[in-house]
C-alpha cells in the first residue's frame, strides 16, 4: 500500500522528504516554494477525517478547516457600494484589495481578496464564463516559460493552488478563485488571478451565476 502511494505522489510531482511534502504554487510573489502539498503524515491517506471532508466545501453547511477558511483578507462584511453597478455586479478594487459584490440601496458585500504582483495587474470588465468546485489546474504555457518546475497538470483538492472555488472570468486565462495559502490574501502576490479564502469564495460561488458582470478597477 505505501508503496502505491510513494509512486503516486512522485508520478504527481511531489518533492517528497522523510515526512514531509511540496507542491509548487505558480501565483507566489518571489518565486519559492510555499506551503503547497501542506505536510502529509504517513502518505496521502493519513489526513484526519480524510480528503472527503475538504471536498465537502459548503454542503450542509460545513465550515472549511486547518486554515482553509479563515478571514485573513479582512473577511466578509457589508460595506458601501463603491459607486453605482446593478445588483449583482461584481467590483474588484485592487488598489484596496476588496471585492464588492453589488446588493442594491447603497450597500455591497465586501470580501478581502489577493492581486497580481507589479507587472501582472490589469483592468477591464469580464463576464463569469464558468463556475467549477474544486477546479483542477494546467499551467499555461507561458507560466511555464517563467517557472519550468511547474507540474504540468494538478487534480483538484485542498492542496490546488485554485483552492474550493473557480469563477473564470470572460475567454481570459483570469480567474477568481480560493487558495491553498490563506496567509497571502489582502496582499499582491498572483499572475493576475484574484484570490480568496476558500470560505470567501465558496460564499461568493453560492451568491452568483454564469453571466454576472466583473468589473476591474484599479
Amino acid at each position: 500500500m505505501f508503496a502505491r502511494i510513494f509512486a503516486g505522489l512522485i508520478a504527481g510531482g511531489v518533492l517528497v522528504g522523510t515526512s514531509t511534502a511540496f507542491a509548487w504554487s505558480p501565483f507566489d510573489a518571489g518565486d519559492r516554494y510555499q506551503r503547497g502539498y501542506g505536510r502529509y503524515q504517513g502518505g496521502y491517506e493519513g489526513y484526519q477525517g480524510g480528503y472527503g471532508d475538504y471536498q465537502r466545501g459548503y454542503q450542509g453547511g460545513a465550515p472549511f478547516s486547518r486554515g482553509f477558511g479563515g478571514s485573513s483578507g479582512g473577511g466578509t462584511g457589508v460595506a458601501p457600494a463603491p459607486g453605482r453597478y446593478a445588483p449583482g455586479t461584481i467590483v474588484i478594487k485592487t488598489g484596496e484589495r476588496r471585492l464588492y459584490l453589488i446588493q442594491g440601496n447603497g450597500q455591497a458585500i465586501s470580501y478581502g481578496i489577493g492581486v497580481g504582483r507589479i507587472g501582472f495587474t490589469w483592468t477591464g470588465v469580464k463576464k463569469i464564463t464558468a463556475k467549477k468546485e474544486w477546479p483542477s489546474w494546467t499551467p499555461p504555457s507561458q507560466m511555464l516559460r517563467r517557472r519550468p518546475d511547474l507540474p504540468r497538470h494538478m487534480v483538484g483538492g485542498i492542496n490546488n493552488p485554485l483552492g474550493a472555488r473557480a469563477l473564470y472570468l470572460g475567454s481570459t486565462l483570469y480567474r477568481i478563485h480560493g487558495s491553498n495559502e490563506p496567509e497571502t490574501i489582502g496582499q499582491a502576490v498572483s499572475s493576475g488571478c484574484f484570490r480568496m479564502t476558500n470560505e470567501d469564495v465558496a460564499d461568493l460561488y453560492n451568491r452568483v451565476r454564469v453571466g454576472t458582470t466583473v468589473v476591474v478597477q484599479h
